[in-house]
């Protein structure tokens, strides 16, 4: 009797010792089969000033941002084409009056305008850019 106790408390001490290890290895199966996300990369971009629209009077924009991208190559390809990235955004911006531009909504449309122009191919052959987001760290009407 006393023997069938203890080889009772072994069996379900060694039982629950493999429930439980099993259950942190399985934990730590999980964990490593879910990569860490990535960093975000980003493109810090150039200031623009450009004439506004006229309303009223001249006004100009000064607008500065940055690009969040795929990766590192995205970075390079963009720094590749920066001019026709700049003249792109340039004559974008140089389109918009100071109405549309003055509201939080106008701010976020300009965003996803910009997004759209530089996810344009480069070249014919050239797949688009992977542009994600466009953040602006300054923004000044006047």
């Amino acid at each position: 009797m006393l023997l069938s106790i203890a080889l009772l408390l072994i069996g379900g001490g060694t039982g629950a010792a493999w429930y439980f290890m099993g259950s942190e290895a399985e934990s730590g199966a999980t964990a490593h089969k879910h990569e860490a996300p990535k960093p975000p990369v980003f493109v810090v971009m150039d200031p623009f000033t450009v004439n506004l629209q006229h309303e009223n009077g001249d006004q100009y924009l000064q607008v500065a941002f940055t690009m969040q991208v795929a990766d590192e190559a995205q970075v390079e390809l963009i720094k590749l084409y920066m001019p026709l990235v700049r003249s792109r955004i340039l004559l974008l911006l140089s389109t918009k009056k100071p109405s549309e531009l003055s509201t939080e909504e106008g701010k976020k449309k300009l965003q996803d305008e910009i997004i759209a122009k530089v996810k344009q191919p480069f070249t014919p052959q050239s797949p688009p850019q992977a542009v994600t987001g466009v953040f602006f760290t300054s923004f000044v009407i006047q």
